[in-house]
């Protein structure tokens, strides 16, 4: 089965009690088809007693059971707790968006964008040199009033 359609077969479960463990969680979906497998994320610290993170995943043989799993159990109860299901989205690459452990200077063509060149000049976006001299943000104050700016 190829990543996407193992994403399309797979359903995000949140919201789920402490209690819960992978047999409880494949008992409450089995009903809808056959399951390939559960997964429930250990917390990332090793001195937290939670048996899980609160959420899981559940992967399904086919697309059309992991539909019918979210049309059937998103909102619905599971020992005193409201769950949510949706479709599982694909993992994000650790060197992409917020949390990332890359500084956002350090990402490509980002220097070519909004580099600073010794003559004062900023890069056009595509690693070239302005052509004319950002203007003087200093001198442009002057127009402000004491109290605001002037009425027009």
């Amino acid at each position: 089965m190829s990543d996407t359609a193992r994403l399309k077969a797979t359903v995000y479960v949140t919201g789920l009690e402490n209690t819960v463990n992978d047999k409880i969680l494949a008992d409450a979906f089995l009903p809808f088809g056959e399951i390939v497998d559960i997964t429930l994320p250990k917390p990332d610290l090793p001195s937290s007693t939670d048996p899980h993170r609160g959420f899981g995943y559940v992967e399904f043989e086919s697309s059309v059971d992991a539909k019918e799993a979210i049309d059937n159990m998103d909102q619905s109860e599971l020992f005193g707790r409201v769950i949510k299901v949706a479709q599982a989205k694909p993992q994000k690459d650790a060197s992409e968006g917020l949390g990332s452990k890359r500084a956002v200077w350090e990402s490509e063509g980002y220097l070519a964008k909004h580099a600073i060149s010794e003559a004062g000049q900023t890069g056009t976006g595509k690693g070239e040199q302005a052509t004319e001299a950002a203007p003087d943000r200093i001198q442009s104050l002057g127009e402000l009033d004491l109290a605001g700016p002037k009425p027009a």
